[in-house]
């Protein structure tokens, strides 16, 4: 069958969401040709379960599970390329969204809108369903900051309620990161001209099941997200994403270098200190940020800590030898521990991907 419209839900851990969303779908777009494309990042809680339930009854729900993969940008990508419908919708797996706004978002994109977008802060939007005033504050600081640094007018750049023509995101396809949570600004800042946006206002309600996924390493991302563009893609966002908590090791191994020496020990043990609190600070950073998709937790997370400490301690010696061969021939300590603890980053760097964080 041949659908009007796609609508696509990434998500991870939304069981209880599934049946409710199927429902209000169902509701929202009555008089519509639709299907709904659930792309699941293999949840342990059985979302995929849940989905194919409904699916074996509704041949508008599809299920895609995808495993040794994660990120919300990445899924939408699938589900949107998974789709032979003239258009594509993504909303969140949450219920926060407002699906009954679908049909005018629709609208709006079939008059002409090259995208129509769910916002919260236009006349008649409302964000109250944040759940706490950190949310609020990530939000807030993101859309300032995309507004300023893409130049768009756009009220709510940092939402992932959207509707596009299928056929422009699949022009757009080739030129995004996928990476991160914000794939509506890397939609917007992929294309070659200026989009024209329609923004519907909406009001962002409340999460009744599942935990939020919005935290201080998604505003994080989403600055890597800025960089890469700014750069034009010439520097892979992973290698950014690298370089960020690298330059983060380097600051938390020269400080704990130097007030280590202020408590008195020599300079030897003290950026021996140094780097090995770098060390776990880098692993902690990579863990959450550069490899989320991969990120290690529990037991795999202590064994990906030792194994990482091992093989680093290569990397190590040489920060140490580098840093007090330099404090030797100059005496000072600032700049040797740094210059140490730059090549400690480049091996660390080498190693994690291929040994740490490798996909099983």
């Amino acid at each position: 069958m041949a659908y009007t419209l796609t609508v696509v839900v990434p998500c991870y851990n939304e069981r209880a969401n599934v049946a409710p969303m199927v429902a209000a779908l169902n509701n929202a777009l009555s008089g519509i040709d639709w299907e709904v494309v659930f792309v699941d990042d293999d949840s342990p809680d059985g979302t995929s379960t849940a989905v194919r339930a409904l699916a074996r009854d509704d041949a508008r729900v599809r299920c895609i599970r995808r495993v040794g993969r994660r990120g919300l940008s990445s899924a939408v990508i699938e589900g949107a390329l998974s789709s032979s419908a003239d258009y594509v919708a993504v909303i969140d797996g949450d219920m926060q969204h407002d699906e009954s706004r679908l049909p005018l978002m629709l609208q709006a994109v079939q008059g002409g809108a090259d995208m129509a977008v769910g916002s919260r802060h236009v006349e008649g939007g409302d964000s109250t369903g944040l759940s706490s005033p950190l949310r609020v504050k990530l939000s807030e600081t993101g859309i300032r900051v995309a507004q300023m640094l893409t130049h768009t007018s756009i009220h709510d750049p940092m939402s992932g309620f959207f509707l596009l023509r299928r056929e422009l995101f699949e022009q757009l396809a080739g030129r995004l990161t996928g990476q991160g949570f914000k794939i509506l600004l890397d939609l917007i800042l992929a294309s070659p001209r200026r989009l024209s946006i329609a923004e519907i206002p909406y009001k962002f309600r409340p999460r009744h099941a599942g935990e939020s996924k919005l935290d201080v390493l998604v505003l994080a991302q989403f600055a890597g997200l800025l960089i890469d563009k700014a750069l034009g893609g010439t520097v892979p966002l992973r290698f950014i994403s690298f370089a960020l908590v690298g330059a983060f090791g380097v600051l938390v191994n020269v400080l704990v270098l130097q007030a280590s020496r202020a408590a008195g020990l020599h300079f030897g043990p003290a950026q021996t200190l140094g780097t090995v609190v770098a060390m776990i600070a880098n692993f902690q950073l990579n863990n959450q940020l550069t490899y989320r998709a991969q990120r290690l937790k529990g037991v795999r997370a202590w064994r990906g800590l030792v194994l990482f400490l091992v093989v680093c301690s290569l990397g190590a010696y040489a920060n140490i030898g580098i840093a007090k061969a330099l404090y030797a021939e100059n005496g000072h300590g600032l700049l040797a521990g740094a210059a140490g603890a730059a090549v400690g980053v480049v091996w660390n760097y080498a190693v994690s991907a291929t040994l740490v964080w490798r996909i099983r």
